[in-house]
């Protein structure tokens, strides 16, 4: 059945169209029709070669709307930082016993914040955490003293981004059960948040293409000019 609804909704769009945000939006919505609330996820094909450190693009950004997703945030860190830590609401907390639990592959979480005294066992989880994009990183936010407001963050709403390969990004940027002005903001928060981001080794056109679709519905082109004009 999911093939048929896909095909109906393949049938409302041009393939070949640039949609301005608002008209894209509406339409991803109406062919969210999946009995679970589908992710609105946004895809941004940028002119860079990560390979070049000169061209990485990475960093965090705090959708006014938030993600509708529940993420769950572990938190390496000892004494009054851990206590801190749960009364933000982080889902795991914990130092030596919890990096022995990720080393056994005990890893039910989305994010990690670490307190920088605990980086000499954290790092050493690197070989687990990174592929994984879990590691903590001082420029993200995620290595510091303030783990409470790093946790308030990181459940707000805060979305990390980083290019893969071939210069590509893509995020979830809010639910299918969102309004159309609240997921417009999202998306529009998010491209901003990529724009700002431009790497001093980007040459020529630096946001090539973006597109935005729901978890089991067609993909649209999005017309750049209507998102960051």
């Amino acid at each position: 059945m999911a093939g048929k609804k896909y095909k109906a909704a393949l049938a409302t769009i041009n393939r070949d169209k640039f949609y301005g945000v608002e008209e894209a939006v509406k339409m991803v919505k109406a062919s969210a029709k999946a009995k679970f609330d589908e992710t609105i996820e946004i895809a941004m094909n940028l002119g860079i070669d990560p390979r070049h450190s000169d061209q990485n693009v990475r960093g965090v950004v705090t959708l006014p709307n938030g993600t509708g997703k529940a993420l769950r945030v572990a938190v390496f860190a000892k004494g009054d930082k851990a206590e801190a830590a749960k009364k933000a609401g982080a889902d795991i907390v914990g130092a030596d016993d919890l990096a022995e639990k990720v080393q056994a592959g005990q890893m039910d979480f989305d994010r990690v914040i670490a307190t920088p005294d605990m980086m000499v066992t954290v790092g050493k989880l690197g070989k687990v955490l990174g592929p994984r994009g879990l590691m903590p990183n001082p420029k993200l936010g995620t290595v510091t003293n303030d783990v409470a407001e790093a946790v308030k963050a990181a459940k707000g709403g805060q979305v990390e981004f980083r290019a893969e390969k071939a210069g590509l990004i893509h995020a979830g940027v809010g639910k299918a059960s969102f309004s159309e002005k609240a997921l417009v903001e999202n998306v529009k928060a998010f491209v901003s948040a990529i724009n700002r981001a431009k790497p001093s080794g980007a040459k020529g056109t630096y946001i090539k293409k973006v597109s935005l679709t729901s978890t089991m519905g067609p993909g649209l082109k999005l017309e750049v000019g209507s998102i960051v004009g």
